[in-house]
């Protein structure tokens, strides 16, 4: 593939430093660019639906779960962080990239070898072809030197660096992602368990009312046709409970597995969400958002990390420049090894220029500013992602708790309607298929009112991972 004008300005760019590289040593190290300055994407001037203007501006404090007022949800969080699997490996991976910033910041120090070695040989004179022995011992220490001139060990270690940054970074995303995971996880499961007992506390109601009428129809007072109907609703309403059974026990296990416990094991103590509160909401301003969001700081950090290897990789087209020192003794005789006579000792300066290399070094430069541009486009989707979660999140709370007063509403008004018709029945002024109509309408709107506060209660949950979670670059 032919080199683009650039390449070639670059190529000649190399050659012409090999030329003057002794006269530049004299002037100390450079660096070749480029230099990083963060993408510029603009935000929006507010975030949020018009209704969400008079939420107050701020953000959730680091332990947001708190303001839910539930010390199960606090207990479970804590053990989820301490014994999360996801965690633990994204920990480790912390401390893989930990490790490799030592790897990386080894070419920047000098480089030392201690070497021992006893040799022995046999010499024939070509005169008297008499064989001679002779032993030689040797004890050095050699020292090694590479002059960073061009900055790409530097630049190595800066790209390991950032890299390191973007792994910590990734560790706060999982954290958080297991701690929002834990508390939509939890109130999912208290409130299968309150749809359970309003499924059964209607189910007896069903079965009181199918009593009723089966006495009242020996008394002839109700037909047999009343009896069928309320029997097929005390089938109808039975049949919601396996359901709802099944779902609470795969939100059990799904519970347990976050918080790193067998589900064989696991248990929740309470029993509904009424236990649990709805915090006060805060959201913050869009040119904050950058510095509250850990995935966007780990995207940033890898997109620093890809400019540093376009620094190593355009200093790859230059000499590298190596010192090298040696010494130590040697002798015949390893009694006298260690005396002055036997001190030797050198010292070598090398300088090496890449001339051909198959296309791996214009190659690799390539590649990195390509990888370079490829976390360029992901920073920029990350950035306004998380603008939209943050839009969409707020809208959320916004929806769900306006729907949670109406389905509050068309539950009072329900239970109201059942007990009226109950009491109108026994008088004898409307039918049976009016009160199996209302008792109908109550459990439908008790049922879609606790759904109601699960999705309230998930869509705070998600604002706050929208926001970080409290998370702040600073704490890093």
């Amino acid at each position: 593939m032919l080199s683009t004008p650039a390449e070639v300005r670059l190529i000649r760019e190399a050659w012409r430093w090999c030329v003057l590289a002794a006269i530049a040593l004299a002037l100390g190290g450079c660096s070749l660019g480029p230099r990083y300055r963060r993408p510029s994407i603009p935000a929006p001037a507010a975030l949020g639906p018009p209704a969400a203007a008079a939420i107050p501006q701020g953000w959730p404090s680091a332990d947001w779960w708190h303001g839910f007022h539930s010390a199960e949800l606090s207990r479970l969080i804590a053990s989820g962080r301490a014994a999360n699997d996801d965690l633990a490996a994204a920990i480790a991976r912390v401390r893989e990239a930990e490790a490799q910033v030592t790897v990386n910041t080894a070419p920047l120090l000098p480089a030392a070898d201690a070497s021992a070695d006893g040799s022995r040989q046999r010499v024939i004179s070509p005169n008297t072809g008499a064989g001679t022995l002779y032993n030689e011992f040797a004890a050095g220490l050699n020292a090694t030197y590479e002059l960073d001139f061009w900055g790409e060990n530097r630049a190595i270690r800066s790209a390991a660096l950032a890299s390191a940054d973007a792994s910590r970074y990734d560790r706060q995303t999982v954290e958080l992602t297991v701690m929002s995971g834990i508390a939509d996880t939890y109130f999912s499961v208290l409130a299968l368990r309150d749809r359970l007992r309003i499924a059964r506390a209607n189910l007896a109601s069903a079965r009181q009312t199918l009593e009723g009428l089966k006495t009242d129809e020996e008394a002839g007072v109700s037909t047999a046709l009343d009896v069928a109907q309320q029997d097929t609703v005390v089938a109808s309403v039975a049949a919601t409970i396996p359901p709802l059974e099944h779902q609470e026990r795969q939100q059990l296990d799904a519970l347990a597995i976050l918080v790193g416990q067998t589900p064989q094991s696991f248990s929740v103590t309470a029993s509904s969400l009424a236990a649990v509160s709805a915090p006060a909401v805060t959201a913050g301003v869009p040119s904050e958002l950058l510095a509250r969001r850990p995935d966007v700081a780990s995207a940033e950090a890898q997109l620093i990390a890809a400019n540093a290897d376009i620094r190593a990789a355009r200093a790859a087209f230059f000499p590298t420049i190596d010192l090298t020192a040696s010494g130590g003794y040697e002798s015949r005789s390893l009694t006298k090894l260690l005396e002055p006579g036997s001190r030797v000792f050198s010292l070598s300066a090398g300088l090496t220029q890449p001339i051909f290399r198959g296309g791996s070094v214009l190659g690799a430069y390539r590649l990195s500013k390509a990888r370079y541009q490829e976390l360029l486009a992901d920073y920029h989707k990350t950035v306004i992602s998380a603008l939209g979660n943050v839009e969409d999140s707020l809208a959320g709370v916004t929806d769900t708790g306006d729907q949670l007063q109406r389905e509050q509403i068309a539950a009072a008004k329900a239970r109201g309607a059942y007990r009226m018709s109950q009491y109108q029945f026994h008088a004898g002024t409307v039918n049976i298929l009016t009160v199996l109509g209302t008792e109908n309408s109550l459990f439908t709107a008790q049922d879609a009112l606790a759904q109601a506060q699960l999705a309230h209660l998930e869509a705070l949950v998600g604002l706050f991972d929208a926001l970080g979670g409290g998370w702040t670059a600073q704490e890093h």
